[in-house]
């Protein structure tokens, strides 16, 4: 098949009033558009296509009316911006990115990003189109996403093809989900760039896989067009695509707690002895999830009547309890008359279709099905009208799964044709992005129908933006350590492309558990944004108190710690909804030049928030885990011991320790615990300082937690800041209450963290944010003081609206 390529610029066409450029080639045209000063797009295709696409699923920004400069020299054009210069190679033509850089003499340098590779460009072979660059020395790629394997991408080859990846492996490709998102790494010149690929057909990446001559991005159809974005850190990249692909939306408060899930819980009188359980045993939780039990023979928008004869009695006597419930929602429509889903669907002509008109029948848990064409308007205004009797009877969480889309056999006729938007497409083409648009069918169907109320929506599949609808968790993993360890890898990667409200299922759903395994898992869970245990049909049991005495006192106090940082992690995704930043971070994000972190044993080590470094430690009993502490000064969460960073050290872990280190200078908020999201708390906000030389800040942020208010001003929100003067003098600087909203805390306690003790209103006490776990042998005498901070200074302060500062030392 013949190799062609875009050759030799022979005619030039600019529209500054759009910020765009055009480039005209005897065998097709590429097209540059400035978005913002960070990002251009650019856009390729051959002549005999039928233009360039209209719509996109994942982009939903708008071009600024960022200026930029434009010249033509003898052998290229320049455009520039002040982040990014673009030099466009006039024969043939080929595409260099180097970044723009003012230095103090005030003339420009010069710094290689990426280049296309001389010889291929951008190519087609028929429809498959591709876009080779070259490979630089020591460059590094991460993300993708939802991706197995290490950090650094470098040597390996990735395909986009969302798939029901049942009982996924650390090598399984693809999985659920596509996210065309990368950045590469350029150590040497400590610089980066980002590559958004917006294509939803069948793509692959290539990061150097088999050659050293060239990395390449290709999809199967469709045209070239992706978003090149510069800045100076990783983070300020991923704001930039957040920026293009949106942000997540401000989450229910409660779908931050504990969250329990097994296929199936039933009938009716189990969840009813499972809520009252966690209550008894004094565990936390706020969520139970109802598999495909609670419907008549797996049909979607029904109830078992037979073991659920009154769902909005059972869903009342669980919110009396403290719980929200979350229903399972599968796409497929069983094909039964007198089914009204069914019924109603095709009256509303809103399933997809072969070419010949004739609906399309997959197998799926129900049997015999249509599935929802999402890519349509009316379908999504069709899928949220039938949720309305659920919304009447209570629920206001909404599991979407089984959403690739997945059927019996894993192979979605390519020739169905779906509606994309009245562009018309095959699945080829709506594949991908179909589980994006359910989550979104169900985000905007519940959200008008919820009288003010935020819905909870969880996916499993998506596509880039599939964050602006729903929270992604990982599918269906296994119980065993590999696992474990793999999906926080997973989560690490999946926050780099935007995708901040992101979990795995506790203790693995395919397979059991030991109890060593739900130790570590369900420790390590309590420091991830989405936290749900799940297991499945024909297991064993998998609630905290399944495994014995031992684990369920080490879940209880880690799930009780989860709630105590409620007031950190609540602000920090309210961070998110403002920058797109992820909640669980992989080390990249702050450290992306240093090697060590791209170390295979250290890749599972994130950070958590702003302050928090969290190292997973798989293994029973007592485990000499060897960690990696990135540059900075860091305390011992536990019992502040202070260590320096840069360096490799050996941690003593038993199984009811996570290592988890604060950096110096942090500001961390926390409550006392509570059983649940809506049970009222003492009023006490704890203010964690620990002490550095480096001033810090935290937007702190509260509102109701459960509507959109705040969007009319009822929030709380205040920026807490460490200030490090120049005589050495240490303050908290705490900023005048923005927003309308009273906050549920009257008063401070604030805990000075290597500080010593000052002033007659300064007090000490006996600091513990997890209990040790009781002596179960009766030999044992030895008292436990390493999760004890011995005669921590602290001072109590009334909280009020008006600015004010406590000097601290």
């Amino acid at each position: 098949m013949k190799l062609l390529t875009l050759g030799n610029i022979i005619a030039t066409d600019w529209n500054f009033s759009t910020n765009t450029i055009l480039f005209s080639t005897a065998e097709g045209s590429l097209r540059l558009t400035v978005f913002r000063q960070d990002v251009i797009e650019v856009r390729a295709m051959l002549y005999d296509d039928e233009g360039f696409e209209t719509h996109s699923y994942g982009v939903q920004a708008s071009r600024t009316e960022d200026r930029f400069s434009f010249e033509e020299y003898d052998d290229y054009y320049r455009l520039a911006t002040n982040k990014i210069i673009l030099n466009i190679n006039k024969n043939p033509l080929r595409l260099t990115f180097y970044a723009y850089h003012d230095d103090e003499q005030g003339y420009d340098l010069q710094f290689l990003l990426n280049e296309d590779h001389p010889s291929f460009g951008i190519t087609w072979q028929g429809t498959e189109v591709t876009n080779y660059k070259a490979l630089q020395p020591q460059e590094r790629f991460i993300g993708l996403g939802e991706k197995t394997g290490g950090l650094d991408r470098r040597g390996n080859t990735y395909t986009n093809w969302n798939s029901d990846a049942f009982a996924y492996g650390n090598d399984t490709d693809p999985l659920y989900g596509s996210y065309p998102f990368y950045v590469g790494i350029l150590s040497e010149r400590e610089k980066m760039y980002g590559i958004f690929f917006d294509n939803t057909h069948r793509s692959n990446f290539n990061f150097g896989a088999s050659t050293d001559r060239f990395s390449y991005f290709q999809a199967q159809d469709g045209e070239m067009r992706y978003y090149f974005i510069h800045n100076d850190t990783l983070p300020a990249i991923i704001e930039a695509y957040t920026w293009l692909t949106g942000k997540i939306q401000m989450p229910p408060l409660w779908s931050l707690g504990y969250q329990q899930c097994r296929y199936s819980y039933y009938p009716d009188k189990e969840f009813l002895r499972l809520a009252e359980t966690f209550r008894e045993k004094d565990i936390p939780a706020d969520v139970l999830y109802f598999d495909i039990h609670y419907m008549e023979k797996y049909k979607v928008f029904t109830w078992d009547n037979k073991h659920f004869s009154n769902p909005a009695e059972l869903i009342g006597k669980l919110k009396d309890l403290g719980f929200e419930v979350v229903l399972i929602f599968d796409p497929g429509i069983k094909v039964e008359e007198g089914y009204h889903a069914y019924e109603s669907g095709l009256k509303a002509d809103i399933f997809v279709k072969y070419p010949d008109g004739v609906p399309y029948i997959g197998e799926v848990w129900p049997g015999r099905c249509h599935f929802p064409d999402f890519t349509a308007g009316k379908a999504r205004e069709w899928w949220g009208e039938q949720f309305e009797e659920v919304i009447a009877q209570g629920v206001e969480g909404f599991w979407n799964d089984m959403n690739e889309p997945a059927v019996w056999g894993k192979h979605f006729p390519d020739i169905t044709l779906f509606d994309y938007e009245g562009e018309e497409a095959t699945h080829k083409k709506a594949h991908n992005a179909y589980g994006m648009q359910m989550a979104r069918a169900t985000f905007e169907g519940t959200k008008a129908r919820m009288q003010g109320k935020r819905p909870f929506v969880l996916t499993r599949a998506g596509y880039s933006g599939v964050q602006r609808y729903a929270a992604v968790w990982t599918g269906d993993n296994c119980s065993d350590a590999n696992n474990m360890m793999g999906d926080i890898r997973l989560l690490n990667n999946m926050g780099l492309a935007g995708l901040a409200f992101c979990g795995y299922d506790v203790g693995g759903f395919v397979g059991e558990a030991s109890a060593d395994l739900f130790k570590r898992w369900i420790a390590i869970g309590a420091f991830a944004p989405f936290f749900r245990g799940h297991t499945m049909i024909n297991s064993k049991d998998s609630e905290p108190w399944s495994y014995g005495e031992e684990t369920e006192e080490i879940a209880r106090n880690f799930i009780k710690l989860r709630y105590r940082l409620l007031p950190y992690l609540y602000a920090t995704f309210y961070e998110a909804t403002q920058t797109g930043l992820p909640i669980q971070r992989s080390l990249a994000f702050n450290y992306p030049f240093d090697s060590n972190i791209y170390d295979g044993k250290y890749t599972t080590e994130y950070e958590f928030g702003k302050f928090l470094l969290v190292i997973p430690v798989a293994g029973g009993g007592t485990v000499l885990h060897k960690a990696y502490l990135p540059e900075g000064t860091w305390y011992d969460f536990y019992n502040d011991k202070v260590y320096a960073g840069r360096q490799e050290l050996i941690l003593e872990t038993p199984s009811d320790k996570l290592p988890v280190f604060v950096r110096s200078g942090a500001i961390l908020p926390t409550q006392h615990a509570i059983a649940n999201t809506k049970e009222k708390c003492d009023g006490v906000l704890e203010l964690h300082v620990y002490n550095g030389e480096t001033a810090q800040d935290f937007v702190y942020y509260e509102d109701d937690g459960a509507t959109y208010a705040f969007e009319q001003g009822s929030f709380y929100k205040r920026v807490f800041t460490f200030k490090v003067g120049k005589s050495g003098k240490k303050k908290l600087k705490i900023s005048e209450v923005e927003g309308s909203y009273i906050s549920k805390f009257t008063s401070l306690k604030i805990y000075l963290h290597g500080f010593e003790k000052k002033g007659k209103k300064t007090k000490t006490e006996n600091y513990r944010f997890v209990e040790p776990i009781s002596n179960f042998d009766p030999w044992d005498k030895v008292q436990d003081l390493s999760k004890t901070i011995v005669d921590l200074p602290y001072l109590e302060v009334d909280l009020k609206n008006e600015a004010f500062e406590v000097v601290l030392g």
